[in-house]
């Protein structure tokens, strides 16, 4: 059996040689991504996911991405605000760029053929092979809550996801290479049990950088540590001005000593495109008050223009809408064919 590293570098090694051809050919290639409508987007997912999704589509390559509202109830017990959540994210999506003409944007909730999936797929895959699975894990530790049926079927519901539109290609950091895993063995094992519908999709690595949250620790909305993207300028300048520092006045950037210090540099430096090193150095003995008034005012100016076309599109709600059932119409019409197929694959046609 290949090691954890081995797998990790046959994986990388797809992922490499993808994006050579991605070069080439981006028209070949069809991408899925996605959300859960658990809270409003953040700096986090922009510049973790949103840009990478943005380059895509703009290279060329058939992009979809999927608001898993479905999923959203494997580690919460309400569907509380679900609505304002998926809204705000459409017009979170379409703020940064994302062009609902070239971007398939959909619920899982709208799709029946795509959830139709899980029935096949789940007789392709073992109760252990889920188990293994490091993110149910994580989630599940996380949550506090009982292991449930949709917790521990997460993977292969990110796997309807995935081949209910063929997607090759999967936009992932390296944590989330497992799932492009068991994806890819549900594909080959229909494939092989009844015959070639799927393609064996690819993890593409990401080259983003992980946003910190203001404190230091991940970027979490339940944190309290991330700058929604919907955020006012004074939300903003608020949140950084509770973030956490230290009492050492001359600013460094050091990740480990510093976190919270560290955080606020790096948030700079995304916002500015300069380094840490040299914010740091520009900064000096001035201390955190003038570290944040810097943070605060680049982060402002970077999305300035993103929060302008915000407020346009939440002034025309009824667009933010047709966009939506656009997107659920036309991914209905696509799982439906993809499910026509596993059927007759399967015999099933009566």
């Amino acid at each position: 059996m290949a090691s954890e590293s081995q797998t990790f570098l046959a994986q990388k090694a797809k992922s490499d040689e993808v994006k050579a051809e991605l070069a080439e050919h981006p028209e070949s290639f069809t991408m899925l991504t996605g959300d859960r409508p658990t809270g409003r987007l953040h700096l986090g997912h922009y510049f973790g996911t949103i840009i990478e999704r943005v380059r895509l589509q703009d290279a060329g390559v058939k992009t979809n991405i999927v608001i898993a509202d479905y999923q959203v109830i494997t580690d919460r017990d309400t569907t509380e605000h679900i609505a304002d959540n998926v809204m705000n994210m459409v017009i979170d999506y379409l703020a940064c760029g994302i062009d609902p003409e070239r971007t398939m944007i959909f619920t899982h909730s709208s799709v029946p053929a795509l959830n139709q999936l899980m029935l096949p797929f789940l007789s392709l895959v073992s109760e252990s092979e889920l188990l293994r699975n490091p993110t149910v894990k994580a989630e599940q530790e996380a949550s506090g809550h009982a292991l449930t049926g949709l917790l521990l079927t997460y993977p292969v519901h990110q796997a309807c996801d995935i081949l209910f539109c063929k997607g090759d290609i999967v936009p992932v950091g390296k944590d989330q290479l497992p799932h492009i895993e068991q994806t890819r063995q549900i594909a080959r094992r229909f494939n092989e049990r009844y015959a070639k519908v799927f393609p064996e999709p690819v993890g593409l690595l990401t080259e983003s950088v992980l946003l910190p949250g203001l404190d230091g620790r991940k970027m979490s909305k339940s944190y309290g540590n991330a700058i929604a993207l919907s955020a006012t300028d004074e939300e903003t300048a608020k949140l950084i001005k509770k973030a956490r520092t230290d009492s050492e006045r001359t600013i460094t950037f050091d990740v480990e000593g510093r976190p919270g210090v560290s955080a606020l540099l790096t948030t700079a430096a995304l916002a500015t495109g300069r380094t840490e090193e040299d914010i740091a150095s520009e900064i000096g003995d001035a201390g955190a008050g003038a570290l944040k008034a810097y943070v605060t005012e680049s982060v402002n100016a970077y999305l300035a223009p993103i929060r302008e076309r915000r407020r346009e599109l939440e002034r025309d709600l009824p667009y933010i809408r047709e966009v939506l059932a656009e997107g659920n119409r036309r991914a209905t019409d696509v799982a439906q064919t993809t499910l026509d197929e596993v059927r007759e694959a399967m015999g099933m046609v009566y």
